[in-house]
């Protein structure tokens, strides 16, 4: 019996939606970069992008655990010299919730177009409301 590939046009994308309050923020990322990946499906190609769109609501409301909310920084550079700027966990919770996730998920993506065509499906709301009713999402189970 042979292996039989999956070919781009073969990839057959649902909508799945998660409910961030409450919910630990690695946890959280880690289950949500799975199903962007498409590593829940049992045609995981890892050459392809045959991931699913996942939506966040609520993600100014996930939890980390210990002391992270102000030992874990953040940093940015405008590339200017002596424009580094850091932000702690709780500063960036507080002004944008949807980076902290955005980053969290983005770190456990591979790291090439792949990766970033993989991010696009990711849609981050800091409220309990998000325009893709029409889609129809389901929720994601845990």
């Amino acid at each position: 019996m042979k292996t039989r590939a999956l070919r781009a046009g073969e990839i057959e994308r649902e909508w799945w939606v998660v409910d961030a309050r409450g919910r630990n923020l690695g946890r959280l990322a880690s289950r949500v970069a799975c199903v962007l990946r498409g590593k829940h499906k049992p045609t995981y190609s890892p050459h392809l992008d045959a991931g699913d769109f996942v939506i966040v609501t609520n993600a100014a409301e996930v939890v980390v655990t210990g002391r992270k909310l102000d030992q874990k920084t953040y940093y940015r550079h405008s590339g200017y010299p002596g424009a580094l700027k850091t932000v702690t966990l709780r500063q960036q919770l507080e002004r944008h919730p949807i980076r902290v996730l955005r980053a969290a998920v983005r770190g456990m993506l591979p790291k090439n177009a792949l990766g970033r065509q993989m991010l696009r499906k990711l849609k981050l709301y800091a409220g309990p409301e998000h325009p893709h009713q029409a889609q129809q999402p389901r929720p994601l189970e845990f």
